[in-house]
């Protein structure tokens, strides 16, 4: 067995069901302590017991679970295709009747696995509920398109994939081919679109080799063809798997891919398309989502160009003013840090401050003076726009950035990186800018910088740069 220092080591239920009947059997327990014992000595072991039927094999009733009972009736209105290592629904006799009952199990089945708190995600993945899934979706759009059991199958999937050994699963049993041509056949539904894209999310999400997978299939053309055809409709899960495909967070890879993945996504468009979105009345969670996957797609200076020719920079600044007019937090940041990497750009910095972007972020912090998030997302686009730039840093303490920093750090004290943003923009607005220094000093900043380097370890650098661009000797006390 495993050493007791092991940590989140998984069994299998087969392994579970073995070990117990070891004890019954080498050891002589009665059924409930060789249970008992089971469960205690690989819980020492730190094995996850997560999903894992607790009961004596031949005498406990695993098929009492509700879980494997839902699994179980899907699997019994289902035939062996003669060929192929699949389910698919058995219709031959009674259609109408067949596909009622599969949706119900369905139901049922999502009903179990999306309650929170329970373990029935894990015991319907222990006990093979995604290739049951994965054979569903595959049969049902070929014999018959019904929609209610077809969502109800994606919306299970999303949530048992989302597990690096079920993504395993997912991709040898060719689920990103069946979920993309389910995308490609029901281009026009609502429902199963929101349905198939939440499967891509979850399962691309810290996946490099699904992110592939998915690319592979050519899902860059289908997401710009969508985004366009559904021209605003609010499809939050369509910008969630752009986001995620586009996002390096596959911590077992040296070098992700997603880069190209955004250089590609740029060459067929989608920097346009996205513009076009915000444009449109999405609702937060969508225009959230929208958001992020444009900031995703602007990996480099070319493409951040590419998106303020498209009337990008007019459309985020028009899009952070009615943030703020509706105080939507989750909407202000995710805009804020997009606008935040669009500075990148030189030819950008000035449009923003051209735009009178400046000044549409000062009445945003005025907004939102109450929430650090929001205020460092603000001075981290101050920061990045005054960057060697005197003339932009000038434009930034006339619209009242420096007043902004001050009262931020004085406000939040306990703010660790709302005080180290605040060192950084600070120090743009002064370092190319001697008059800018004593506005600051005569406002007391000098104690408020020393207070934050002296509190936090991640403000020390932040803060010496600061106070030393300042004009103070002794920024290194």
């Amino acid at each position: 067995m495993m050493g007791s220092s092991s940590k989140n080591v998984r069994i299998s239920q087969e392994g579970f069901d073995a070990l117990v009947m070891e004890n019954i059997h080498d050891l002589g327990m009665d059924p409930a302590e060789a249970l008992a014992d089971a469960i205690e000595t690989l819980k020492l072991q730190g094995v996850d017991l997560s999903g894992i039927l607790k009961c004596v094999p031949g005498i406990s009733n695993a098929k009492e679970n509700p879980v494997v009972l839902a699994l179980d009736a899907l699997r019994d209105m289902t035939v062996k295709a003669p060929h192929l290592d699949e389910f698919v629904p058995d219709v031959a006799h009674n259609a109408s009747i067949d596909i009622e009952r599969v949706g119900d199990a369905l139901d049922t089945l999502w009903g179990l696995c999306s309650a929170d708190g329970s373990e029935n995600v894990s015991i319907a993945r222990n006990n093979g509920g995604l290739e049951v899934l994965i054979s569903i979706c595959s049969g049902l759009p070929r014999h018959v398109p019904e929609e209610r059991a077809l969502v109800l199958s994606l919306k299970t999937l999303a949530v048992l994939v989302n597990d690096i050994q079920c993504a395993e699963t997912f991709k040898r049993s060719d689920g990103p081919k069946v979920v993309m041509g389910i995308l490609n056949e029901f281009d026009h539904n609502i429902n199963i679109l929101n349905s198939g894209f939440a499967v891509v999310a979850a399962a691309a999400s810290g996946n490099e080799i699904l992110k592939e997978a998915f690319m592979e299939l050519n899902i860059d053309e289908l997401l710009v063809q969508l985004i366009v055809a559904q021209n605003g409709s609010n499809i939050q899960s369509l910008f969630d798997a752009l986001r995620v495909l586009l996002t390096p967070d596959d911590t077992r890879v040296l070098a992700s891919q997603v880069f190209g993945y955004a250089r590609r996504f740029a060459k067929i468009g989608m920097a346009r398309v996205l513009v076009d979105a915000l444009c449109h009345r999405l609702d937060q969670s969508s225009l959230v989502s929208a958001s992020l996957s444009l900031r995703a797609v602007a990996v480099n200076e070319e493409i951040c160009r590419m998106i303020a020719e498209n009337s990008g920079i007019d459309v985020v600044l028009q899009c952070i003013s009615d943030t703020g007019m509706q105080n939507n937090k989750a909407a202000a940041i995710a805009l804020c840090s997009l606008l935040s990497k669009l500075a990148a750009s030189d030819a950008n910095k000035s449009a923003i401050v051209e735009k009178q972007g400046l000044n549409t972020l000062i009445q945003l912090s005025s907004i939102f003076a109450a929430d650090p998030a929001v205020l460092q997302e603000i001075m981290s686009i101050i920061c990045v726009v005054s960057l060697r730039s005197p003339e932009n840093a000038a434009s930034a303490m006339e619209a009242g950035a420096g007043d902004l920093a001050v009262e931020a750090m004085l406000r939040f004290p306990t703010a660790s990186q709302l005080q180290r943003q605040a060192c950084l923009m600070i120090r743009n607005l002064v370092v190319r800018n001697p008059e800018n220094r004593d506005i600051f000093l005569n406002n007391g900043v000098e104690k408020i910088i020393r207070l934050a380097k002296d509190n936090y370890e991640i403000c020390k650098h932040a803060a010496s740069d600061a106070l030393r661009d300042l004009g103070l000797e002794n920024y290194n006390d």
